[in-house]
């Protein structure tokens, strides 16, 4: 954040407070090069001692209009009308004090970052307020802004007045009696009505549900006085608790890519497996790969990436146990890479 922009004059402007410290500026550098690009940096003079000195300056605009927004916003409604708007949507008055999302999807509109792609995360989710303005301004102006809402499944009690309307609520759902499924109601609810008030609006509105949990890889922890129970229980190297999508995630997490790509799922050879990102990451988790259904296999996944056609390396996964013996799995390797696939491992 501290770095030199150039002035009008074309001489180097540091971010240098009025008592001579090193301060830093509201945007990285990349940031600060597109609002230049987009006109949103203007220079002005300002008094320096006794001479004067370009500052820049960030314009901000309300989309679609001239002038720098008011900060009176008394055109908004309150926390009145949100709670109703969420009774209405919910069919019940299971959270409190909600707040309102118009005033969330205002605070959207005057980011003076790129309007229409940015990722907003909020880290106490509450009812889902800021995930669900996120999905409505997206569906006002064809946005393809993102959200990360985080919330802890914190337990509702039906014995207390103030979470009893919430807790039942989530019975009558089937679901835990817990604050976070409430959050995802409301956000399944809210991209279900928001599609079908705009049919035309081809953007996301879906979302993805993480838990934290340990890794599904399972650690070495030998016990010295009985290795060959040990061994033998590390022939797997999966936790057996886990299913697919918690690996496949993982390994998502791994390579750097990212949790919202998509996801498809093919049989081949009598084995499912899942192309993730277009081809960029081909995974088959099957328990068993017969020697006889190698080569079927392998082809099969070799004619599925050519369809896609991926743009860069692409990586195939399998689980190691699944091979009857290191011959197989060889064998699976060898053809893949014949066919330009040259980036296989195993779990």
């Amino acid at each position: 954040m501290f770095y030199a922009a150039k002035d009008p004059d074309g001489n180097d402007v540091f971010p240098i407070g009025p008592g001579g410290y090193e301060s830093r500026w509201r945007f990285d550098r990349k940031g600060y090069e597109r609002l230049v690009a987009e006109g949103y940096i203007f220079w002005k003079k300002r008094p320096r001692g006794d001479s004067e000195e370009w500052w820049p300056y960030v314009k901000t605009y309300l989309e679609g209009q001239t002038k720098r927004p008011s900060p009176l916003w008394d055109d908004l409604a309150g926390s009145k009308k949100a709670s109703i708007d969420l009774r209405d949507l919910l069919g019940d008055s299971v959270f409190s004090n909600p707040k309102p999302a118009d005033l969330i999807e205002r605070i959207l509109q005057i980011l003076p970052e790129s309007q229409k792609d940015f990722l907003v995360v909020d880290f106490f989710g509450g009812s889902g307020t800021t995930a669900h303005s996120v999905m409505a301004l997206n569906a006002k102006d064809n946005g393809s802004r993102r959200f990360v809402v985080v919330q802890l499944p914190e337990l509702l009690n039906p014995e207390n007045k103030d979470q009893k309307f919430a807790a039942d609520f989530c019975s009558k759902l089937g679901k835990p009696r817990n604050l976070a499924e409430i959050t995802k109601e409301r956000l399944r609810r809210v991209g279900k009505k928001l599609r079908e008030a705009n049919p035309m609006f081809a953007g996301d509105l879906g979302f993805r549900v993480f838990k934290l949990a340990s890794s599904n890889i399972q650690a070495w922890s030998p016990d010295r006085n009985n290795l060959a129970e040990t061994l033998e229980a590390s022939v797997d190297h999966l936790k057996t608790d886990r299913t697919e999508s918690d690996i496949l995630f993982e390994l998502l997490l791994k390579l750097g890519l990212d949790l919202t790509v998509p996801i498809e799922k093919k049989s081949i050879a009598g084995q499912d497996v899942h192309s993730i990102g277009a081809g960029t990451l081909i995974v088959c988790l099957s328990k068993i790969i017969a020697a006889k259904e190698v080569e079927a296999l392998a082809l099969g996944i070799a004619e599925w990436h050519k369809a896609q056609a991926p743009s860069g390396e692409s990586t195939v996964v399998f689980r190691d146990s699944a091979f009857a013996d290191d011959v197989a799995k060889t064998n699976l390797t060898a053809i893949l890479q014949q066919h330009g696939l040259e980036n296989v491992r195993s779990l």
